[in-house]
């Protein structure tokens, strides 16, 4: 197999960034690595250029703006992990952020690269869509309810680029997973918050669509906050991802218990 070449950009700012991809015609943006790299080195994609975002200033760092904390999307895994801001307003944040692969994969991957990608056993779509939270491109904000788009895919647009995610501060919030113990991607995981806004349930790595709500747990507890209240809510194991690691029905299961410890973790 023969060496791959390409051509690699760093831009310092998101317009130059863009002009690098559009010229380039067959080109990839890179963030933490973490999933462009493995797949190179595979041959499963071979891009003419490759565009590093981490010259970027302004894509990486948290901050608190009103009743949102905003995420830039180079902030790694680790960072999110150990960020007080986090700490104090989701923590559920924190405790997903701390469950992510190892240290060197947290240290490395980065929330936008992660959403971008849209793994169907990452961590961080179940919190954004968990979270109500909105995902900020170079051109616009994509709610989170309309940024993904089945596995491995989202709505961005060609060649967009994510800058930020703002995560409204819920009035409690919880996040329970499942890991496989050699990846720690979720086999399932499950994320539920209460705000003014209502009450959102969503899990990742279960689906066969990717991350979804399960809106009949959402409306129970939207009558009664507790974990009696959604007992004999399940999710249809037809529905559920079934491989080598788990079958559909386990995972639906998994969804459900999940769910439930969840809750009763906010009690």
């Amino acid at each position: 197999m023969g060496i791959q070449a390409f051509d690699y950009v760093r831009p310092t700012d998101l317009a130059e960034a863009r002009k690098a991809y559009e010229a380039a015609g067959d080109a990839r943006y890179i963030a933490g690595g973490q999933t462009l790299l493995p797949v190179m080195k595979q041959r499963l994609a071979q891009p003419a250029a490759v565009i590093d975002l981490g010259g970027i200033a302004g894509l990486s760092g948290i901050r608190v703006e009103g009743n949102a904390l905003i995420a830039g999307a180079m902030t790694r895994h680790a960072d999110v992990a150990a960020s007080a801001d986090v700490r104090r307003l989701i923590p559920a944040l924190t405790h997903l952020a701390g469950l992510i692969g190892d240290p060197q994969v947290r240290n490395r991957g980065t929330m936008g690269g992660s959403l971008a990608n849209n793994d169907p056993s990452a961590d961080y779509p179940a919190a954004v869509l968990g979270l109500g939270a909105t995902v900020l491109t170079d051109s616009r904000s994509i709610a989170a309810d309309d940024f993904f788009d089945g596995l491995f895919a989202t709505t961005l647009e060609e060649g967009e680029i994510i800058r930020a995610i703002s995560f409204p501060v819920p009035e409690r919030a919880a996040y329970e997973k499942f890991p496989h113990p050699a990846s720690r991607f979720a086999l399932v995981g499950v994320m539920v918050s209460k705000s003014p806004q209502g009450v959102r349930v969503a899990a990742t790595g279960a689906g066969q669509a990717g991350v979804f709500r399960v809106s009949e747990m959402e409306a129970a507890l939207a009558k009664d906050f507790s974990a009696k209240a959604i007992e004999g809510i399940s999710v249809s194991a037809d529905d559920m991802i079934a491989d080598m690691h788990a079958p559909g029905a386990y995972r639906a299961q998994l969804v459900s218990v999940l769910a439930r410890r969840a809750v009763a973790a906010l009690q």
